[in-house]
C-alpha cells in the first residue's frame, strides 16, 4: 500500500516505526522540515518538506503532484484532519471527506450533533448568531465562554459574566486573535469538575478506554496555572456516555479525546477531538492499559493488527496521573522552580521533568515536557491519593522567571 502521512507531531509520541510496516508499505511523510527531523533517520520512507507558510492541503498537493496516487492519507494531528480530507477528495483517495470531519473540528457543529442525539450539552451560538440577538435576549443567563470554533489548548478562550458582556467586549476590543466572527462561538459556562475520556474505537466498538478527571483546568493553564489529571473509575454511565457522544459525531474508527463536565444531571458534553490527548495522556494511558494509542491505531488502519487488543482491566489501586506547569506567561525564557523537593522524592512520582535554571522554556502555549518548567507522571496509586498529591504539589511549588543576569549567575543544577 502507498501511504501518505501528514506529519506534524513528534515521532517520540507517535512511534511510526511501530505503527506502520515500512518494509511492506511505501510511506511518504510530508511536513515542515523540523518535524521531519523527528523521524528515525534509518526509517525507510520518502520525506517531503513543505514550506509551512500557506494552506496545508495546497502545499501537500503541490509536493506530490506527478507521484503515484496514495491508497491512504493519514493525519494524526487535529490541525491536519481537514487538510487530509481535502487531499483525499482532490486525489480521489478513499476515506473521510471534509463534511465527515467537520463535526469534530467545529465546536458549534459538534454540540449541535450531540444535542440532537439527546445528550446534555451547554447552550451555544455561533458568534455571528449571537450578534443578531437583542440585549438580554440570549438563550441562557450567567457566565458565558467565548472560544474559537476549531481551537485547542484553550487558546484565545475567554469567560465573561454574561452573554451581553461577552458581546460588548468583542464590539469594543475585538477578538483575542484579531479574527472574524465566523471563527468564534459563545457557549453557556457549565459549572462542575471536568473529565476526559481517551481511547480507541474500531467500527464503533471500544478497543480501550479510560476516564480521567482534571486537577485544575486547561483554561487555567492558558492563564498561567498548572494543570493535571488522574484516572478515575470507568463507570458504566461514563463509558456509555462516551460511546454515545462518539456515535452522535460519527467517530467510528479513530483515536479520541473527549471532554465533559460532571453535573448532578449527568455528564455534559464539552468538546471532542478525533486524536489522542495532549500532555502525558498517551503515556499514562499506556501505563494503565498496556496499549500505546497512536501506534496501535496505525497498526489497525494499515492492516498490521485487527480490532482486538489485550488491554489490562482497570485497577483501582494502580491508576496514573500527569501534571504540567505553564511557561508561556513567564515573560522570560528562564526560570527557577522552588518548593518541589519533597514531591520530587515521593515514591508516587513515576517521571519528573524539570528545567534547569540555564535551560530555556517555550514562550508559546505547550503541554510538552520538553518545553515547560515542570511536568511529570504520578502513579501507580488510587485516584484519591494521586488527586491529593497533585493538589498539594500545585499549592506548594513556585515557578519564578529569571533575568538573563540571574541565569548567568545561577548555581549549576544536576538531575
Amino acid at each position: 500500500m502507498r501511504i501518505l502521512v501528514l506529519h506534524r507531531i513528534t515521532n517520540k509520541l507517535i512511534r511510526y516505526e511501530l505503527g506502520i510496516d515500512h518494509a511492506l508499505h511505501d510511506v511518504i511523510y510530508v511536513g515542515a522540515a523540523d518535524r521531519l527531523e523527528t523521524l528515525p533517520p534509518e526509517l525507510p520512507c520518502t520525506r517531503l518538506a513543505r514550506p509551512d507558510t500557506g494552506d496545508i492541503a495546497e502545499e501537500v498537493l503541490a509536493l506530490v503532484e506527478g507521484m503515484p496516487k496514495p491508497d491512504m492519507v493519514i493525519a494524526m494531528s487535529e490541525f491536519d484532519i481537514i487538510a487530509a480530507a481535502q487531499i483525499r477528495a482532490a486525489l480521489d483517495v478513499p476515506g473521510d471527506r471534509e463534511a465527515d470531519v467537520l463535526p469534530y473540528r467545529n465546536k458549534v457543529l459538534m454540540k449541535a450533533e450531540v444535542a440532537k442525539a439527546g445528550l446534555l450539552a451547554p447552550g451555544f451560538l455561533s458568534l455571528a448568531e449571537a450578534f443578531e440577538l437583542a440585549p438580554g435576549a440570549g438563550p441562557w443567563s450567567g457566565p458565558t465562554v467565548l472560544k474559537p470554533l476549531d481551537g485547542a489548548a484553550s487558546a484565545n478562550v475567554q469567560v465573561f459574566a454574561t452573554l451581553d458582556e461577552a458581546l460588548e467586549a468583542v464590539r469594543g476590543d475585538g477578538l483575542p486573535d484579531g479574527g472574524d466572527l465566523a471563527g468564534y462561538e459563545v457557549e453557556q459556562y457549565v459549572q462542575g469538575p471536568i473529565i476526559h475520556a481517551d481511547g480507541l474505537v474500531v467500527d464503533g466498538a471500544p478497543v480501550a478506554l479510560r476516564i480521567s478527571r482534571y486537577v485544575g483546568t486547561c483554561l487555567g493553564y492558558a492563564e498561567g496555572s498548572p494543570v493535571g489529571s488522574v484516572q478515575i473509575e470507568p463507570t458504566e454511565e461514563l463509558v456509555t456516555w462516551t460511546l454515545d457522544c462518539l456515535a452522535a459525531l460519527g467517530i467510528r474508527t479513530s483515536l479520541f479525546h473527549l471532554e465533559g463536565i460532571e453535573t448532578d444531571e449527568g455528564p455534559v458534553f464539552l468538546e471532542v477531538g478525533a486524536r489522542f490527548g495532549g500532555a502525558d495522556v498517551v503515556d499514562t494511558f499506556e501505563l494503565a492499559t498496556g496499549l500505546h494509542m497512536p501506534s496501535r491505531f496505525l497498526q489497525m488502519i494499515t492492516g498490521s493488527a485487527d480490532g482486538s487488543a489485550d488491554v489490562r482491566p482497570d485497577d483501582p489501586a494502580a491508576r496514573y496521573g500527569w501534571f504540567v506547569w505553564p511557561g508561556h506567561l513567564l515573560g522570560s525564557e528562564f526560570c527557577s522552580v522552588t518548593g518541589e523537593q519533597p514531591y520530587r522524592d515521593s515514591p508516587l512520582v513515576w517521571r519528573w521533568v524539570q528545567r534547569r535554571e540555564d535551560e530555556p522554556v517555550k514562550l508559546t502555549v505547550s503541554y510538552s515536557d520538553t518545553d515547560v518548567p515542570l511536568a511529570g507522571i504520578v502513579g501507580p496509586g488510587p485516584t484519591d491519593v494521586l488527586d491529593a498529591f497533585l493538589r498539594d504539589l500545585f499549592a506548594s511549588v513556585v515557578v519564578t522567571p529569571l533575568t538573563p543576569e540571574e541565569t548567568a549567575h545561577a548555581p549549576v543544577q544536576h538531575g
